[in-house]
């Protein structure tokens, strides 16, 4: 029976060994990342280690199985290459933690959650993620996985400095025996892999224990978390994630949403045919802007521009990432948990856009980005909507200053007014910046503003107004200005001073001006209430024109005082809702709601409504 003790002692030895890697993967991650975690108290910090233990024990029990395999093997065979394949595979199972992690600890620091497949997305291109993070991250990553991996070699060796050897028993004996040891301890830890006997299997869930997300964030076991987030991924049907409702049901459930009087006569535009410069700002929140949040203000020229156009103070980006928020403003379409139409070409190639209905009145449309349009396939998305230009940093002149990402807003707002004045009239010009997005890049000269939570982003955003308002200061000064509206829009929102956490539906406020000569005088200064997302913004625009704004079926009229009031938006995992009454976010993994703020008879309701909001976006999206 030295077969099964030695089997029972091992996989013990295994448990214990991945807790202890997993807890100091958690101290190293309180390290690196100090100013988050110390946000939450010493104590609440310390139960984090009591709180993770099931979801360690579960994913601990995983890991174990391959190892297991080998053990029992070399229980059978004895020979030292049995042994040395179960270090082996014990060592790459603790450097593809170390890997995770280690990429976790740095992406922490500005994702504001853990490591998901969305990493595989920035993978599609592997430049991106050097280039995205400061060269410290890049040093960071290489020392965490390379200390972990070390830690974890170290701790191997204590725990498994000798691999128990059986009595020498006869084969056709020993062959039954180690069958059965592990027939029984894989189905055990099978079984403690699964969180129990229990109806529902164990899932992130189990290490919450806090109302503050840093803290959850810490105990949930970042391996099984990424790993949960993987298989995910790998799976083609979305319905899994969220309830799908019958279309029949659904158009019933919302029939408000489509019945609602379409035409009005709240005409904002003096001219019919007026040019359009999009600025979609990178990451600009609307609580780091006093003309909209009320809170000490980053942005003090757009504040004042706000003044002298119509603002749309309860604006919703409908993602947290760039593609998503350009195929939202530019196609008017929403997004769905885990779904980014850009990166799908056989799809988002039979979804309108702005600037195809605009080619039909002889406009002519540019896209200019100071970085690489590869990533997010944003590039490919706009080439494929017939832009007749889309240009990137590859197009830039080579003798500017170039960031670790792109090149400076000041630069990319010189080089886009030259490529204005360069375009002959009627004309739709968008740039993309890129100074707001870590690393930051931009000049940084003088003293800092900002000091304090999330400083290198707000001190960002002061560079990026001052440029904005330099630019506008230069159109001011060219001839087609008179006849040119400017629609200014950030992509998505990001953590600031008053706002860290990215599963609250705050987290997704950005700001929408409408600015320029051609918006009537009486309409200036102006603050819109209507609650929406900047889907809304193409229908918006294309009614004052007298265009087909019905081919954008998910958009709405953001001017029609009829407009229904709602925003749906996704978070990481996960999406939220939200109306004039309340708003939820829904965490599909952990099954619970980050943020909520409806009755229970509200969220019953809303949460219909929100179902079958998503289930008729998923059943077009799947026709496309």
């Amino acid at each position: 029976m030295k077969i099964v003790k030695n089997t029972l002692i091992t996989l013990i030895k295994l448990l214990l060994f991945w807790v202890i890697v997993f807890d100091v993967e958690r101290l190293i991650f309180t390290f690196h990342n100090s100013n988050s975690i110390g946000k939450i108290s010493f104590s609440e910090w310390l139960y984090t280690f009591v709180a993770s233990l099931r979801l360690d024990f579960a994913t601990g029990a995983l890991l174990s199985l391959l190892p297991l395999l080998f053990f029992v093997i070399h229980q059978l065979v004895e020979k030292k290459l049995t042994k040395n394949l179960f270090y082996g595979i014990v060592f790459l199972e603790v450097l593809l933690c170390a890997l995770i992690h280690g990429g976790e600890i740095n992406a922490y620091t500005e994702w504001n959650h853990k490591l998901t497949t969305r990493v595989f997305t920035h993978l599609l291109n592997p430049d991106e993620v050097f280039r995205t993070a400061d060269y410290s991250m890049t040093i960071w990553f290489i020392v965490y996985a390379s200390v972990e991996s070390f830690i974890g070699y170290k701790l191997m060796r204590v725990f498994f400095k000798k691999v128990n050897e059986s009595e020498i028993v006869n084969r056709w004996i020993r062959i039954p025996i180690v069958l059965f040891s592990f027939v029984f301890f894989s189905s055990l830890l099978l079984l403690i892999g699964r969180g129990g006997t229990q109806q529902i299997p164990i899932n992130i869930d189990a290490a919450y224990f806090s109302k503050n997300y840093i803290s959850n964030d810490l105990s949930v076991n970042s391996v099984y978390f990424f790993a949960k987030s993987f298989s995910l991924y790998l799976k083609s049907e979305n319905k899994i994630n969220f309830p799908i409702i019958d279309e029949k049901t659904s158009k019933k459930e919302l029939q408000d949403l489509f019945t609602y009087p379409l035409e009005h006569s709240n005409y904002v535009f003096s001219e019919k045919r007026p040019n359009f410069v999009f600025i979609v700002m990178e990451s600009w929140t609307a609580n780091a802007i006093g003309c909209i949040s009320k809170n000490q203000s980053a942005t003090p020229h757009f504040d004042a521009l706000s003044k002298e156009g119509i603002l749309f103070s309860n604006i919703y980006a409908t993602g947290g990432t760039s593609e998503i928020g350009n195929a939202s403003i530019f196609s008017g379409y929403p997004a769905l948990p885990e779904i980014s139409i850009t990166m799908q070409p056989d799809k988002h190639r039979k979804i309108p856009s702005l600037n195809q209905e605009l080619k039909k009145w002889n406009y002519t449309s540019h896209y200019l980005f100071s970085g690489d349009l590869k990533y997010g396939n944003i590039g490919g998305f706009f080439t494929d909507h017939g832009f007749d230009t889309v240009e990137d940093e590859e197009d830039f002149p080579k003798n500017l200053p170039h960031g670790k990402l792109n090149y400076y807003d000041s630069d990319l707002y010189k080089f886009f007014l030259n490529k204005i004045n360069a375009t002959k009239a009627p004309f739709l010009q968008c740039a993309f910046t890129g100074s707001t997005h870590s690393p930051y890049d931009y000049p940084k000269k003088g003293k800092e503003t900002w000091t304090g939570s999330e400083a290198d982003f707000m001190n960002s955003m002061v560079y990026a107004d001052q440029c904005l308002y330099n630019f506008i200061k230069a159109c001011k000064k060219q001839a087609w200005y008179k006849n040119t509206v400017f629609v200014l829009v950030a992509d998505h929102g990001h953590a600031s001073p008053t706002l860290e956490n990215p599963n609250l539906g705050g987290y997704f406020h950005i700001p929408l001006l409408f600015f320029g000569e051609p918006i009537k005088k009486e309409m200036r200064g102006k603050v819109i209430t209507t609650l929406g997302s900047q889907a809304d913004i193409v229908r918006t625009l294309l009614y004052q024109m007298g265009g087909a704004y019905q081919k954008f079926e998910w958009s709405k009229d953001l001017l029609n005082p009829a407009c229904p009031q709602f925003a749906l938006h996704t978070i990481n995992r996960g999406y939220g809702w939200i109306t004039p009454t309340g708003n939820f976010s829904y965490h599909m993994d952990a099954k619970n709601y980050p943020d909520l703020n409806f009755s229970k008879a509200q969220l019953k309701q809303e949460e219909k409504r929100c179902h079958s909001f998503m289930s008729l976006i998923y059943t077009a999206y799947k026709k496309l």
